[in-house]
């Protein structure tokens, strides 16, 4: 099992920047791929941005050049610094750890969620 404590949600204005933190406890060894996800009301949980083991990042087009991605792995931790925030990207936003399980499987666990809200 792993556990997944994420923090630094809030309000911040339009413009305004943004760091979330996840980490990861339990089960940690094996863990591969990290990322982050969000979700705003009505809509369809959505991938933000992902980074491998190896640090490849990927991003949402809707965040490139605005949010970095990164991870700590001696800590568990995978970081979200978002800056340029626009109220489009206001949601809930879930951090996503995978880690490989027996034989082939992969398993996959999410953070409980923190509210990200800009204001205009």
């Amino acid at each position: 099992q792993v556990q997944l404590v994420e923090s630094g949600g809030g309000l911040v204005q339009a413009g305004g920047s943004l760091r979330l933190s996840c980490a990861a406890s339990g089960s940690t060894f094996s863990i591969n791929a990290m990322g982050w996800y969000r979700q705003a009301p009505g809509k369809q949980r959505e991938l933000v941005a992902t980074i491998t083991s190896g640090g490849s990042t990927n991003y949402a087009d809707s965040v490139k050049g605005r949010f970095t991605i990164s991870r700590d792995n001696a800590k568990n931790t995978v970081y979200l610094q978002m800056n340029s925030l626009k109220p489009e990207d206001t949601a809930v936003y879930y951090c996503r750890v995978d880690r490989r399980g027996s034989g082939w499987s992969v398993l996959g666990y999410w953070g409980q969620g923190t509210q990200v809200t800009v204001s205009s």
